[in-house]
C-alpha cells in the first residue's frame, strides 16, 4: 500500500515558499516577493528570509546578549550574535551537504537546488537565538521564577491556565517565534513574513506551553498568542500532528539544532582557553583524535592552534551529521526519528568529543565563580524591573490609565505606549515579556541599578 500525505512529510510541502500575514485576526497568505524582483537569480525568497533577519533590530540586539560569559569584558569572546552568525555558518555547510545529497538520490523536488537546502537552515540558525533574554537561560530562569514566586500569584488572578502557563514559562525558543511572526517588521500582521519552510525548520518544539512535552521540561516554541499563524504554517508544510497543539518537527529542524551543539560545544571552550578559564591542552586533547591533527605541529600561538583544531573538528562533525540525516531520512520524514538528536548517532569518535566537552564546559566553565556571581545577580536585576513593570501593567488593564497612581503612571511610561486600551490582562503581559525579554544584558543590568535608586546620583 502506497503512503498517504498523513502518514509522512514531503519535501514538495517542506521547502514551502508561501508566506503569511495577519489582517484584522484572519491568517492569509501573501504574495512572494522573489516573483517581483525582475531577472532571474536576484534574491532567492530564502535570500530575502535571511536579509530580513539580519536587518531586524531583534537580530542586531544580539550583540549585546549573553552567550556563556554575561557581561564579558573580553573582546574575543562568543556573544549571542557571533554565535548566530557562525551557527548559520555551519547550518549552510551542513544544509549544501544533505541538499546535494537529496539531489543525487532524485529526491529535491524542482525547482530547488542543493543550495536552497542550505540557505533555509542558514536561514533558522541566524534566527535560532533571536528570542532569548539578557542573561541567556539564567534569565529566562529569573523571568519565570518572578512569575512563579508565591508573593506574585495574585498579578495572575483573572487569565486562563493556559495563559499563566505562557506568562509562567518565558521561553527563549517561542520569543523567537514571537520576534519573527509577530513583532519585528510588520508589527501584528504576520511578523516578517518568512516562508513556511524558514519558520519551519527554525521550531525545534512544535507544541504550546500545556502539551504534554512541554510540562515535562518546559521546552516549547509556540506561545497562544503565535498559535494560529503556527498552525497555518504547518498546515502549508506538511507536519504530522501529534496531539492538540501538537506536531513534529520539520526534519531540517535537525540540522539547524546539530549546527549550535556543534558550535556552542566546541566554541565555548575556546573562549574559556581565550579568557584564561580552561589550559590549551584540555581543549587539544579533546579534538586531538580527530584527523589532520598534524596540521598543529609547529604552530605556536595558542589562539591559532584553537582555531585550527577547530575548523578540523567541526569540518569533521559536518561530514558525520549530513550522513546521518540522510541514513534516517525516511524515519524524519515519518515523524519518526529514533533518538534525542542527530549528535546522538554520530560516530563514536565525533559523539564522544562533543560529550566530552560538554562536560568539561559544564564543569569547568559553566561553573566558573567570575559566571555564578553574574547569574546570581540576574535575578535581583529582573526583579527589580519587573517588581515596578508589572503591577503598573495590572492596573491599566484592571483599573484603567485615568486612575493610576503617580508611581504608577511614571511607570506604565517604562513601556513607551505598548499596551493598548483594548489590551487584556494575557495580552499585556506578554508585551512586558516582550519588553524585559528584548532588553540586552547591559541595558538590563543599568536599568535595575537605576530603578533601584542607586544611580539616581
Amino acid at each position: 500500500m502506497g503512503e498517504t500525505m498523513t502518514t509522512r512529510m514531503h519535501w514538495e510541502q517542506l521547502l514551502s515558499t508561501r508566506r503569511f500575514k495577519i489582517i484584522q485576526g484572519e491568517v492569509r497568505e501573501t504574495r512572494t516577493p522573489a516573483t517581483q524582483e525582475g531577472s532571474l537569480g536576484l534574491r532567492t525568497d530564502f535570500h530575502i528570509d535571511h536579509d530580513r533577519v539580519v536587518f531586524s533590530s531583534a537580530f542586531r540586539r544580539l550583540g549585546r546578549k549573553t552567550q556563556v560569559h554575561p557581561l564579558a569584558r573580553h573582546d574575543h569572546t562568543h556573544n549571542r550574535l557571533t554565535h548566530s552568525v557562525e551557527v548559520a555558518s555551519v547550518g549552510r555547510s551542513l544544509g549544501n551537504r544533505v541538499g546535494l545529497m537529496l539531489a543525487n538520490d532524485g529526491q529535491l523536488p524542482a525547482p530547488y537546488t542543493a543550495y536552497d537546502i542550505g540557505s533555509v537552515v542558514q536561514v533558522a540558525c541566524l534566527a535560532h537565538d533571536i528570542g532569548n533574554p539578557p542573561f541567556g537561560h539564567t534569565g529566562e530562569d529569573a523571568l519565570r521564577d518572578w512569575f512563579r514566586a508565591p508573593r506574585n500569584a495574585h498579578w495572575l488572578q483573572g487569565l486562563t491556565p493556559a495563559e499563566i502557563r505562557d506568562v509562567q514559562t518565558y521561553e527563549g525558543n517561542a520569543h523567537g517565534l514571537r520576534m519573527l511572526a509577530s513583532l519585528e517588521m510588520y508589527a501584528g500582521e504576520g511578523g516578517m513574513r518568512l516562508t513556511a519552510a524558514a519558520l519551519g525548520t527554525l521550531i525545534k518544539y512544535p507544541w504550546t506551553a500545556d502539551a504534554p512535552p512541554a510540562r515535562e521540561r518546559d521546552k516549547f516554541n509556540i506561545y497562544r498568542t503565535e498559535l494560529p499563524y503556527f498552525e497555518r504554517v504547518a498546515r502549508e508544510l506538511g507536519l504530522l500532528e501529534r496531539g492538540e497543539n501538537q506536531w513534529c518537527r520539520h526534519p531540517l529542524s535537525y540540522l539547524m539544532e546539530a549546527a549550535d551543539d556543534i558550535c556552542y560545544a566546541i566554541l565555548d571552550l575556546e573562549d574559556a582557553v581565550e579568557i584564561g578559564i580552561l589550559d590549551f591542552k584540555e581543549f587539544e586533547t579533546l579534538f586531538s583524535g580527530f584527523s589532520e591533527h598534524e596540521r598543529v605541529w609547529g604552530v605556536h600561538d595558542v589562539r591559532q592552534k584553537c582555531g585550527t583544531l577547530r575548523g578540523v573538528a567541526i569540518g569533521r562533525c559536518v561530514s558525520d551529521v549530513a550522513e546521518k540525516f540522510m541514513l534516517h531520512q525516511r524515519s524524519l520524514l515519518h515523524g519518526e526519528f529514533p533518538a534525542k538528536d542527530l549528535i546522538n548517532l554520530c560516530d563514536p569518535a565525533v559523539q564522544d568529543a562533543l560529550i566530552q566537552a560538554k562536560e568539561l564546559a559544564s564543569t569547568k566553565v559553566y561553573r566558573h565563580r567570575t559566571k555564578l556571581v553574574t547569574e546570581l545577580a540576574s535575578y535581583p536585576c529582573m526583579a527589580t524591573i519587573l517588581d515596578v513593570i508589572v503591577p503598573a501593567v495590572h492596573a491599566t488593564v484592571t483599573r484603567g490609565a485615568s486612575q493610576l497612581s503617580p508611581r504608577e503612571h511614571i511607570a506604565i511610561g517604562l513601556l513607551e505606549g505598548r499596551i493598548d486600551d483594548n489590551d487584556s490582562l494575557y495580552q499585556a503581559y506578554m508585551k512586558v515579556l516582550d519588553l524585559v525579554g528584548g532588553m540586552t544584558d547591559n541595558y538590563a543590568a543599568n536599568l535595575a541599578r537605576d530603578l533601584s535608586g542607586v544611580g539616581i546620583l
